[in-house]
C-alpha cells in the first residue's frame, strides 16, 4: 500500500466521521418531540462528549 493510498483512506474516514458528527449535531438540536417521532435514540452517558463516535481505527491499531 502506497503512502498516497493510505493518506486517501485516512482522509475518507475523517470526512465520513465529520459528516456523521454534523448529522448527529443537527438531529440533537431538534426538539425532543421530533426526535421521538423519527426514532432518534436518547444519548447514552459518555457518548454525548464524543464528537466522532467510537474510535474504531485507533482501537484496531492497538490490537
Amino acid at each position: 500500500m502506497s503512502i498516497l493510498s493510505s493518506i486517501g483512506r485516512i482522509a475518507t474516514e475523517y470526512s465520513a466521521a465529520r459528516t456523521r458528527a454534523r448529522t448527529e449535531r443537527v438531529l440533537r438540536s431538534l426538539p425532543i418531540e421530533l426526535r421521538k417521532d423519527i426514532g432518534w435514540p436518547e444519548p447514552i452517558d459518555g457518548w454525548a462528549n464524543r464528537p466522532f463516535g467510537p474510535v474504531t481505527r485507533a482501537n484496531s491499531l492497538n490490537s
